[in-house]
C-alpha cells in the first residue's frame, strides 16, 4: 500500500449530500496521471474504499459523516436468496455484449429514458458530454455491457476490471422492464462473470444504511464493508 499512500491528494469543497438530506459532503481525489499506467494501484485504491466517477478516482471524507461504508461480495461466499433465482429465471433469454467503453448513441438514449424516469429535475444535465464524463474512463480497463431481450436493448452495465475483482460503476435500463428487475439481474451477473474469471470479489459502491436507494445491496448476503481500515460481514 506504499505506493498508494504516496498519491497526491486534495479535498474537494463541501457540497450538499447527495444520499442524505442535511447533510454537507466532502472527498479525497487523487491525481490518476500516477495511476493510468498501473491497474494495480487503482485494484489497490478499490480495496482501501474508494471509487471512480468518470476519469476521477475519490472517497468520501465528509466533515461530520463516516455514513458511507465501500461494500462489496465475496464470490465464493455469495449465495442467492429466492428473489434473486426468480431474477435469474427470468432473464434466463437475456443476451449480453462487452462493447469498448466509448459514447453509443443507443446507449445514451437509453440512459436519458432511465434517468428521466426517476430524475426529472436534472434534465440539464443529461446531455452526451457528461454521460461519457461520468462513466467512462481514459485509463482503466472498463468494459459497456449491454444486455438485450428478443433484440432489444433493455440495460446497460458499467464494469472496471480489477486484479481481484470487477467494479460496478453504474447501470441504467428501459423503465418499460421494471419487472425484469435489471438492476438486480445486472448485479448477479457480474458475479457470475467474476466466478468464471477466478476473480474474487464484485464491487457495490458506497453503501449507506439511512439511504433507501442504496439499501438494495443489502440483498447481497454476505456483503462485506470497509470499516476501520479492514473488510468485515456486515
Amino acid at each position: 500500500m506504499a505506493d498508494v499512500i504516496s498519491l497526491p491528494v486534495w479535498l474537494s469543497s463541501q457540497h450538499p449530500c447527495h444520499y442524505l438530506q442535511q447533510q454537507t459532503a466532502q472527498s479525497i481525489l487523487l491525481a490518476n496521471e500516477r495511476i493510468a499506467p498501473d491497474t494495480s494501484i487503482y485494484s489497490a485504491l478499490i480495496q482501501h474504499g474508494f471509487r471512480r466517477s468518470g476519469n476521477q478516482i475519490y472517497a468520501p471524507h465528509c466533515p461530520d459523516c463516516q455514513a458511507c461504508l465501500a461494500s462489496r461480495i465475496a464470490v465464493e461466499d455469495f449465495r442467492a436468496n429466492r428473489g434473486q433465482k426468480r431474477c435469474w429465471q427470468l432473464n434466463q433469454n437475456i443476451r449480453f455484449v462487452i462493447r469498448e467503453p466509448v459514447f453509443d448513441p443507443r446507449h445514451f438514449a437509453l440512459y436519458r429514458r432511465y434517468q428521466l424516469a426517476r430524475h426529472t429535475d436534472n434534465l440539464a444535465e443529461i446531455t452526451e458530454q457528461n454521460y461519457i464524463d461520468f462513466l467512462s474512463s481514459d485509463w482503466c480497463d472498463s468494459w459497456f455491457v449491454e444486455f438485450s431481450l428478443e433484440g432489444q436493448l433493455v440495460g446497460v452495465a458499467i464494469v472496471d476490471v480489477l486484479i481481484d475483482g470487477l467494479s460496478a460503476v453504474y447501470s441504467f435500463y428501459d423503465p418499460d422492464f421494471d419487472r425484469h428487475s435489471l438492476g438486480t439481474y445486472a448485479v448477479l451477473w457480474q458475479i457470475e462473470q467474476a466466478r468464471q474469471r477466478h476473480l474474487a470479489f464484485v464491487y457495490l459502491g458506497y453503501w449507506i444504511e439511512d439511504c433507501r436507494k442504496m439499501r438494495y445491496k443489502n440483498q447481497f448476503q454476505p456483503l462485506q464493508i470497509y470499516k476501520n481500515q479492514q473488510w468485515q460481514i456486515l
